[in-house]
Parts: C-alpha cells; sequence; structure tokens
C-alpha cells in the first residue's frame, strides 16, 4: 500500500494541475465570471487535498464539485464516519459556502 503523504502529495499534484489547465478556458456552468470559475476550482482542489490527507476518507471514491461556493460531494463511502467525515471537511475549508451530501454508503464489500 502506498505511504498516505506520497498518495497525498500525488492527488494534491494532480489537483492542482487540473486547476492549471482549466483555469484558462472559458466560464462554463452558469458561472458568472472566470475569477467565480477558478475560485470553484480552487475550492474542489482544497476539499480534496484535505480528503487525500484524511484518513478516514477515501479522496479517490468520493467527487467533488463546486458551483458558486456551494460544494457538492458524492460517490461512495464505506460507513457512515467516513461520509460525516468528508462532509465535515468539506464545511471547514475556507471559502465553503454550503455543502450537498449526495454520498452514499456502500454495504458489504
Amino acid at each position: 500500500m502506498l505511504n498516505k503523504s506520497i498518495l497525498t502529495a500525488a492527488v494534491t499534484t494532480a489537483l492542482v494541475a487540473t486547476l492549471a489547465t482549466t483555469s484558462g478556458c472559458a466560464v462554463t456552468r452558469n458561472q458568472e465570471t472566470v475569477g467565480a470559475y477558478v475560485d470553484d476550482t480552487a475550492l474542489t482542489t482544497r476539499v480534496k487535498a484535505k480528503f487525500a490527507a484524511d484518513p478516514t476518507v477515501s479522496a479517490m471514491a468520493i467527487s467533488v464539485e463546486t458551483l458558486k461556493g456551494t460544494v457538492q460531494l458524492s460517490g461512495f463511502a464505506k460507513s457512515q464516519e467516513e461520509k460525516s467525515m468528508a462532509e465535515k471537511l468539506a464545511r471547514e475549508t475556507s471559502g465553503v459556502v454550503a455543502v450537498r451530501n449526495d454520498i452514499a454508503i456502500r454495504h458489504g464489500s
């Protein structure tokens, strides 16, 4: 299994690369300005980085999308604890206006 800090660095690097390549794109998803798009992309990156650093949350199994400061979480969690922690980490991220937690709990193996 990969060392947690190596995984965190890899996920963070990938997210920063995504931010760098998408920040020059046209405004999409009904956002008002390019600045709002960049802000939302930065929020998504910060939330995913928190997930990668947390031992409870699987950054690879939970998707994060941000629109006008509202973060939407989706995907699958192994437990209610993971789902709750993902929401908590997102809410505690500076700049997040609201969180919509649509994570489903995967029962069984």
